[in-house]
């Protein structure tokens, strides 16, 4: 008795036990012997496994794969106008069906995560940007993207890059120039017979409106189609185009009005006394070396250019204007020398007026003599001609 007891008391504590411990759920085993309590890449692949490629488009009754694009900006930053580039911060999201998939058992959800990772054993559009010089993939704190699967077997791939891109810059117009730059992107080895690219429908484009840029205001922004035609074939590619017109507040204080300025310092000259020779050749030097410094220093951030820029002009235009001063204070003195010499002297205002006039007369009748030596020879020429004759 005192056994079968004992034995009845241990089975109730035993039963009692098993009913307040925690309860997991059964896990399943995969292949490899790991232990599997989510979906897995075969709950979405074809039960024959080699009926599925994942080289080939899921073309759908003989037609191109459609994939659609949306393209949300989050940034444009680091214009740099002398390497010709940008720098874009996007979040790029790709959406395409592939019919050759099955749905989860038991799938309720609108969607259903997958394993990033399993865009590796299946198709997924080879698209590339076309005109980018570095793409950068963010990991922090985790990997930025994720794949969504639809109830119609439509696939969603979203991930946050960042783009280096090229932007061929054209600065005839500098610095009232605007810019023309674009994100291209293009199917890397299927044609449009296998593969079209489209913009989303609904909302293709999304731009930040807080984007600020130092020098430039995003004007206008806008999607189009750029498919082209190589010798291989036709190859898909979807762009965007931003219009960047350039402030004038920059140069307007660090160009033009210093430029115009160091123009009229030099006019200062015109009242400036002739004999005053070494204050009217400092200041015309100044002006024309201050110029030129910044000149160059308005041109620092461009690339050296072969044609003609609308900066280039304007600073031409001002060294000329501060040339010409110069100029016009080496015709003074070569003609008002004397005079210029006695005033330094000390001479009165009665000595001056009398040596301005002897220096006129002088003047004219160097001139009239000139003539008359020129009127003789002619003559003189002529006659011998004729005489010859």
């Amino acid at each position: 008795m005192t056994w079968h007891f004992l034995l009845i008391i241990c089975c109730y504590l035993y039963a009692l036990f098993d009913m307040t411990a925690p309860h997991f759920p059964e896990l399943d085993f995969d292949e490899y012997g790991k232990k599997e309590t989510s979906l897995s890449l075969r709950d979405i692949l074809p039960l024959n496994p080699k009926q599925y490629d994942k080289h080939r488009a899921p073309k759908f009754l003989g037609q191109p794969t459609i994939v659609y694009f949306h393209v949300t900006v989050l940034s444009l930053d680091s214009i740099n106008e002398e390497s010709m580039t940008y720098v874009a911060d996007i979040f790029l999201a790709q959406s395409w069906r592939d019919s050759r998939l099955r749905l989860p058992e038991n799938m309720s959800e609108d969607y259903r995560i997958l394993d990033v990772d399993w865009l590796h054993n299946i198709w997924r559009p080879d698209c590339f940007f076309k005109n980018a010089k570095k793409v950068t993939f963010h990991e922090m704190s985790i990997p930025n993207h994720y794949l969504w699967l639809y109830h119609d077997k439509t696939l969603l791939y979203m991930s946050k890059l960042t783009l280096v891109l090229s932007c061929a810059m054209k600065f005839e117009s500098y610095p009232h120039d605007t810019q023309i730059c674009s994100m291209m992107i293009e199917s890397l080895s299927h044609t449009t017979q296998d593969l079209v690219f489209l913009w989303n429908m609904t909302d293709p484009l999304v731009v930040n409106p807080e984007i600020e840029l130092p020098q430039l205001d995003i004007s206008n922004n806008y999607t189009t189609d750029c498919t082209i035609e190589y010798s291989t074939g036709n190859f898909t590619c979807i762009q965007i185009v931003f219009n960047l017109r350039r402030r004038l507040g920059y140069h307007l204080f660090h160009t033009y009005i210093p430029s115009a300025l160091i123009v009229v310092m030099s006019w200062i000259a015109f009242w400036i006394k002739p004999e005053a020779i070494p204050a009217r050749v400092t200041l015309g030097v100044t002006s024309l070396l201050t110029l030129a410094t910044q000149n160059t220093q308005s041109q620092q951030s461009l690339p050296p250019v072969s044609y003609v820029k609308a900066i280039d002009v304007w600073m031409s235009s001002c060294s000329v204007f501060v040339f010409l001063s110069l100029m016009e204070f080496a015709v003074v003195n070569n003609y008002m020398g004397p005079v210029a010499t006695k005033a330094m002297k000390g001479y009165s205002d009665e000595d001056l007026r009398e040596a301005i006039d002897d220096f006129k007369h002088r003047r004219r009748k160097v001139w009239r003599s000139t003539l008359y030596t020129r009127s003789t020879t002619t003559f003189l020429d002529d006659s011998s001609y004729r005489m010859t004759e």
